[in-house]
């Protein structure tokens, strides 16, 4: 363990999200997402939401200002609806770790989303469960 780092950041994750380059993407895909089929790193979260994994991940990992949307999520697929529980639960978690609550989310279409996805520096795997749940970060400078 380590002051400081949430006990939800497996020595794994830490280690892709340190490892990570400016500009570099990191996937949190809900427990649905093909993740070994897209990722060539993935991590296993298993048993954990994505607002959880926020929470702790984003006191560690500055979010790329130069963007118009350090965020992406999946958009819904034609004649499909979005629950809006799911962002406003990422929104409230980006919120706790002291990011801007406004700050942009792109919506992609699913099959640029997976094309997104296979360029992604990692995929972490949770447990998370809801509908159109998987969520792009894209890593910005460190605050040194």
């Amino acid at each position: 363990m380590l002051n400081g780092i949430s006990p939800l950041v497996s020595p794994e994750l830490l280690n892709a999200l340190y490892r990570m380059g400016h500009g570099d993407e990191i996937l949190l895909a809900d427990a649905h997402f093909p993740g070994d089929s897209f990722g060539q790193r993935v991590i296993r979260a298993d048993g954990l939401g994505i607002p959880q994994l926020l929470e702790a991940i984003l006191p560690l990992l500055p979010l790329d200002p130069y963007v118009d949307a350090p965020l992406a999520m999946m958009a819904a697929v034609p004649g499909d609806s979005l629950d809006p529980t799911v962002e406003e639960a990422y929104r409230k978690a980006i919120g706790k770790a002291g990011v801007d609550l406004n700050v942009n989310i792109e919506r992609v279409e699913r099959f640029a989303f997976y094309d997104r996805a296979k360029t992604n520096y990692a995929v972490v795997m949770t447990g998370e469960m809801a509908k159109y749940g998987n969520l792009i970060l894209k890593k910005g400078l460190a605050n040194i």
